[in-house]
């Protein structure tokens, strides 16, 4: 069974917190003690969410650590899955 895709975490920032509450994109960064080109790059998503960032993304908007962490591994995973040729990759089969 296929999901559907998962939003990058920048999508799900940008869509969640920025836009609804109509805040700026450099307003974050500044709370989260970035470049607000490194935080733009996350939105815009051209960047993963690396531990540091799920740390500070988890103190600043709220959400565990572990949950920005998992957001960006099951977009990885998704595209991976539509990318990735498996055709030549074998079972190893252990007696």
């Amino acid at each position: 069974m296929s999901m559907h895709k998962p939003p990058h975490p920048g999508e799900f920032i940008r869509e969640v917190y920025l836009d609804p509450l109509s805040i700026s994109y450099r307003a974050v960064a500044l709370k989260l003690h970035v470049a607000p080109s490194t935080f733009n790059r996350l939105i815009q998503g051209r960047s993963n969410i690396s531990s540091e960032m799920a740390l500070r993304l988890s103190k600043t908007l709220g959400r565990s650590p572990e949950s920005w962490l998992a957001m960006q591994s099951n977009y990885n995973l998704w595209e991976a899955r539509k990318n990735v040729n498996l055709n030549e990759v074998e079972k190893l089969s252990i007696a």
